[in-house]
């Protein structure tokens, strides 16, 4: 195995501290490495739900990894479609970071009035929000976490909705940030991954010994619940998966776009029960979740 590589990452200041954080990690196996910045080319003006659901955020770095320019690449977890590119594998997934979503308000003394604004690209934000406020109105946000926060500043919005895990990874979670714990997160919110090709065999072999396994285990059910919903990762599904002792807590959504219906689930399983994701979806299934997303 090659004691250096050539870990590829977009370049936006976030993704960029993932994958320094992901470099330090492997540092520790003896293997030297360097960054290589590959920039995106999505539009960042367009809404989300006009530019797909699959692998938007992962492409460029999936064509480095097929071309041999990069040895692994470091995505977000919540943003890796659940079926990979042919010869593309997941490695490892260090231990997660928080997972749920924050209100930034404009003005902190925000009370939640009837008319406000609240920025977000996500359908899964939008769709949860107006179920909760139902007088509130959105709007379109799209852009890396500092633009975005640039976008509260200049538009006329009250608020908007960001990760938890982005604005402390960047230092910016402040006394404006208010944690919305009734918000179910996007399946696997938190968490970064490591991907490689499938025939990097021995360098595979090495990453995986950095694998988190709870971290793994709670994001395996939350991916898998997603993917028996056929949802990708701008559907309006919301999955969070939770070791407590020796059970498994999980929670899931499905919530219409204007967030007139929302459907959950929450259940308890035995830590060694299989399929949690798949059962759960099963009965969330049962309650017209599919009639919701389509």
């Amino acid at each position: 195995m090659n004691n250096f590589i050539r870990i590829g990452t977009r370049s936006s200041a976030l993704a960029v501290w993932q994958a320094k954080y992901v470099q330090n990690i492997i540092h520790s196996l003896g293997i030297k490495s360097e960054l290589v910045l590959i920039d995106s080319k999505i539009d960042m003006e367009l809404p989300l739900h006009k530019l797909g659901t699959q692998g938007i955020f992962t492409k460029e770095l999936d064509n480095a990894l097929i071309n041999k320019d990069i040895s692994i690449a470091v995505h977000s977890m919540k943003d890796v479609p659940t079926n990979l590119p042919d010869g593309i594998v997941n490695v490892f997934i260090p231990e997660r970071g928080p997972y749920q979503d924050v209100f930034v308000k404009k003005d902190s003394n925000n009370n939640y009035k009837k008319n406000i604004i609240v920025g977000t690209g996500s359908v899964r934000r939008k769709s949860q929000w107006l179920h909760k406020y139902p007088t509130h109105t959105t709007k379109n946000l799209r852009g890396n976490v500092p633009t975005r926060l640039k976008k509260l500043d200049d538009l006329e919005i009250d608020g908007i909705i960001l990760a938890k895990a982005g604005l402390e990874r960047l230092n910016l979670f402040g006394e404006n940030c208010e944690e919305l714990n009734w918000m179910i997160p996007a399946p696997a919110q938190g968490a970064i991954v490591v991907s490689a090709l499938e025939s990097e065999t021995k360098l595979i072999n090495e990453l995986k010994k950095l694998n988190h396994n709870a971290t793994s285990l709670c994001v395996k059910h939350e991916r898998e619940f997603m993917k028996s919903l056929e949802g990708g990762c701008n559907s309006p599904i919301g999955a969070i998966s939770k070791i407590v002792g020796n059970k498994i807590l999980f929670k899931g959504c499905v919530t219409e776009k204007d967030g007139h219906m929302q459907i959950e689930i929450e259940k308890e399983f035995n830590i060694e029960t299989l399929n949690v994701g798949i059962i759960a979806a099963k009965e969330i299934i049962k309650k017209g979740a599919l009639k919701i997303i389509k």
